[in-house]
């Protein structure tokens, strides 16, 4: 392959040591990633080493995955005005990153297949504007060249972006004939809030917040990736009692969301005493989060250096009780669940991904497992205790609801037996070191298997040790694709229980 800097997860590097890569060989590593058994975990630009927003040219940094090794590929290039050929055509896993290089960047991308917005916002450069608007004008959130089918009996059903019940907005275009969708096009953007370019010229006191609520049902994920990528750059190791608690945390979050959605499964089927038991049950694990650090979404627990609560002999007596009591209801729910002809007859061969679908779309999380795919970043790429102690990566095969579904279940169980057995085995030393001051001109990538699936984080600092970028691709970056695709030949009546399959978030996309 070409030349590549490979770095384990939660590493630093220098700056100078990233690869620059001419052009087309940066397209060839990028195109040919899958044919190695490389992924893409982040692919963006930042500005010239100069900083200057406007300059003509703007970086490009890849990160490729190789889940066989365990290691991350780094490469460089730099676009110039003239900008590049599309990848998307030979690499459909990239397709969402161009179009965010193109919004953000002002990155011409000839030849891309359907180059619109992602978050309908103006490019950082000012004067760069791919979509040539006249100057002055924004983009409006929501408003674009909506993909469309044309025929006597084909219509359009245009869904939200305000939506019935407590729901994040986001607005979904079906191409129907009947009932059968032919095409489904999700356009987010609702939720930005620049939160990239807030990080910018960090850390600071509020850079912790801004990563608690990327995504408020994923804080334990996100401010653990922020977390290592501060520790990298420091060159400071969190304590082994820190990571053996950042690891409960993390599968508490598990356990609370996917205890939660099996519920909202059953819900949307109308089978009743599971939604009722789980919506219940995943208020027990967010309240055992809660005993940890006060707050059910683990707000304050996560920090640099470790963590900023401990636990004693008491509280971990307390949790373990909570866990039996908890894990002993929710197997008799899931078990209904499985249990009933007319659930599993709404469930199997309803939403299907077929796992070439999947590998093209560089799908991740339950979504991806529950195609076949391996991609598990605990077990592929594993960070702080994960490295010790590993959980069985759970898999199905049929890529429909069931499959989703049913790989949460399995994660349930295996969570809990992770939790009860590091709860126990808790190492004796403090629970945080405080970092170091950031080192300059680095470069440092930290993944985290959250429970939608892989968190990737990519910082850069000048020559201040400041951040100078750093870019988040959180899981439903890569899978909100994977929903449109899980309607086509479906029921449109089908969309609420894929779309709960799935279930992502349009904050953490938006960002």
């Amino acid at each position: 392959m070409t030349e590549v800097l490979a770095i384990p997860n939660g590493h630093a590097v220098a700056r100078a040591d990233l690869p620059r890569l001419a052009l087309d060989a940066f397209r060839a590593l990028v195109i040919g990633a899958a044919a190695h058994r490389r992924r893409v975990s982040a692919l963006f630009g930042v500005p010239p080493a100069s900083g200057a927003p406007d300059a003509a040219s703007i970086e490009l940094i890849v990160v490729l995955a190789d889940d066989d090794t365990g290691l991350l590929e780094c490469a460089s290039t730099v676009v110039g005005e003239d900008g590049l050929a599309s990848m998307t055509p030979d690499c459909p896993e990239v397709h969402l990153f161009e179009r965010e290089m193109a919004e953000q960047w002002g990155i011409r991308l000839q030849g891309h297949p359907w180059l619109k917005p992602v978050r309908f916002h103006p490019s950082h450069r000012p004067g760069h504007d791919a979509w040539d608007r006249p100057a002055g004008t924004w983009p409006v959130v929501g408003v674009t060249d909506f993909f469309r089918l044309e025929g006597e009996e084909v219509h359009e059903v245009a869904v939200g972006p305000v939506h019935a019940g407590v729901i994040e907005p986001g607005h979904f275009r079906f191409q129907c004939h009947g009932e059968q969708v032919f095409h489904l096009e999700i356009s987010l953007g609702y939720q930005h809030r620049g939160v990239e370019r807030k990080l910018v010229g960090g850390p600071g006191k509020r850079t912790i917040h801004h990563m608690e609520t990327l995504a408020g049902d994923t804080t334990v994920g996100h401010a653990t990736a922020y977390s290592q990528i501060v520790e990298a750059l420091s060159g400071t190791r969190a304590t082994p009692r820190a990571c053996a608690l950042r690891g409960v945390a993390l599968e508490l979050e598990r356990l609370a969301n996917h205890t939660g959605d099996l519920g909202a499964l059953a819900g949307d089927v109308g089978f009743l005493p599971t939604a009722s038991y789980c919506g219940r049950l995943r208020g027990d694990f967010l309240n055992a989060t809660a005993l940890l650090c006060g707050s059910r979404f683990g707000r304050g627990l996560i920090r640099p250096g470790g963590v900023a609560f401990d636990v004693d002999d008491g509280l971990v007596a307390q949790l373990q009780n909570r866990l039996s009591a908890a894990e002993h209801d929710v197997t008799d729910a899931a078990q209904l669940l499985w249990g009933s002809s007319t659930v599993m007859a709404r469930f199997e061969d309803t939403g299907r991904v077929a796992p070439e679908t999947a590998l093209a779309l560089g799908l991740v999380g339950p979504a991806a497992r529950a195609c076949g795919l391996r991609r598990d970043v605990r077990k592929t790429h594993p960070s702080g205790v994960y490295r010790m102690v590993h959980i069985p990566t759970s898999m199905a095969e049929s890529g429909d609801v069931f499959a989703r579904a049913y790989v949460r279940w399995l994660e349930i169980e295996r969570s809990i037996d992770y939790v009860r057995t590091q709860l126990g085995e808790l190492p004796r030393t403090s629970p945080r070191r405080e970092p170091a001051a950031l080192r300059p001109e680095m470069l440092a990538v930290s993944l985290v298997e959250g429970w939608r699936g892989e968190i990737c984080h990519v910082a850069t600092t000048d020559e201040a040790g400041r951040f100078r970028s750093y870019k988040v691709v959180d899981p439903s970056f890569h899978n909100w694709t994977g929903l449109a695709m899980s309607l086509r030949d479906q029921q449109i009546s089908d969309f609420p229980l894929c779309n709960k399959s799935f279930n992502l978030s349009y904050c953490g996309h938006d960002l």
